[in-house]
């Protein structure tokens, strides 16, 4: 894999991975920046959330769970000191569907924390990460 970041313009970088697709970045107007893209951070915990829920939703498809809509709520913790690693996680994911079943959603949950998700993997060195769920019935 990858990727390259160039300078656009006072602190604004743009990340380009592959050929296609590319996403800004920036800082606030205290280091430079005037808050015009994302904070590198805010991306690796974007990026943790998209990992696990990627592998969830695959394997409750595989499970064969009818889920209609889906989302990962993520809420980290920074240290006080530089490098503000991240130190306690907090992701939840909400399943909204016809008759998923708890057992299927805590195996995917777990499948992607111990095994599919590198990012996952990465970040639980340093940080504590907690994963709640939530199912909701629709008719």
């Amino acid at each position: 894999m990858k990727a390259t970041v160039a300078l656009d313009q006072g602190m604004a970088f743009y990340g380009i991975a592959g050929k296609d697709f590319s996403v800004r970045m920036d800082s606030g107007p205290a280091v430079g920046g005037d808050n015009s893209g994302l904070r590198p951070m805010q991306l690796v915990l974007i990026g943790l959330g998209g990992c696990t829920a990627m592998d969830v939703l695959s394997i409750l498809r595989k499970k064969r769970q009818e889920v209609t809509s889906f989302e990962v709520l993520l809420d980290a913790q920074q240290a006080d000191e530089h490098p503000r690693v991240f130190t306690h996680i907090d992701v939840k994911y909400v399943i909204r569907g016809k008759g998923v079943r708890a057992e299927a959603v805590e195996r995917a949950i777990e499948l992607s924390e111990t095994k599919y998700c590198p990012a996952q993997a990465m970040l639980a060195k340093s940080a504590v990460i907690e994963h709640t769920y939530e199912i909701i019935e629709e008719d």
